[in-house]
């Protein structure tokens, strides 16, 4: 077993993180430590996410972003995710794509839209890997009905390689 699989918290990857801000601006960050918080606010361990208020967004277009710990819990939070949204806030949350799980079935397929991930995503963070899961961005939103949800394939970002700069003696 690898380090990275000995964890259930996973960082986003920012270049995911990115190209969904763009399309459904995110006001908190659900599920983050202070140093991978992907927004300006964001609950991390100290607030309890699973029993604090998520809050409310002020804007219809706004959004909450959750990639939860992917544990025993995970399934806790796709609920918590699912409730809030019943209240008329969309959760965004990206998630292992476990289609055999109960949470799987209790919830996420009462989502507005499942998104599934093309390739692996590779993770950043102290974790840094790819973990031998498939993910799946599920969209939670206002007016979800009990109908099947849209389902689609997702494009990851492109991932830029960083070059290293050689410096010359002179």
């Amino acid at each position: 077993m690898t380090q990275a699989h000995k964890t259930d918290l996973w960082e986003t990857p920012q270049p995911l993180f990115d190209k969904l801000n763009e399309e459904f601006f995110f006001v908190r960050d659900c599920a983050a430590l202070p140093e991978n918080a992907k927004c300006r606010q964001y609950l991390s361990p100290l607030d309890d996410a699973l029993s604090c208020s998520w809050g409310s967004t002020s804007c219809h277009r706004d959004s909450l972003w959750l990639n939860p710990p992917y544990g025993k819990g995970i399934d806790q939070w796709v609920r918590k995710a699912y409730q809030v949204s019943q209240s008329g806030v969309r959760v965004v949350c990206l998630l292992p794509a476990r289609t055999n799980a109960p949470w799987w079935h209790d919830y996420c397929m009462k989502a507005r839209e499942i998104r599934l991930v093309r390739k692996k995503v590779s993770f950043g963070g102290p974790v840094d890997g790819v973990p031998f899961w498939g993910s799946a961005i599920v969209v939670f939103g206002p007016g979800v009905s009990f109908d099947p949800p849209r389902l689609s394939s997702y494009d990851q970002p492109t991932r830029v390689r960083r070059i290293k700069k050689v410096e010359v003696a002179a």
